[in-house]
């Protein structure tokens, strides 16, 4: 353990995810010191309109946000 989910909006290739998958897991090694072999990571893709609902729940009222965005989710609907 740790695990991480990362969504993101519908597109991107199973290499990019790959690649994201990879990095973020360095990042979180270096960041915190666990070791590789404990971590996992998933991907969630979403479509714009699907992406109102969970940026709703799982960002505007998530109360374990260490990083918020600043850009408003109906932007990705255009």
């Amino acid at each position: 353990m740790p695990h991480i989910t990362i969504k993101m909006l519908k597109g991107r290739t199973d290499e990019q995810k790959t690649e994201a998958a990879e990095k973020v897991a360095a990042a979180l090694v270096e960041a915190i010191g666990c070791t590789p072999e404990h971590i996992s990571v998933a991907v969630e893709d979403y479509t714009p309109q699907q992406w109102q609902d969970v940026f709703r729940i799982d960002v505007t009222e998530s109360e374990h946000i260490y990083k918020k965005p600043h850009y408003d989710p109906k932007d990705v609907l255009k």
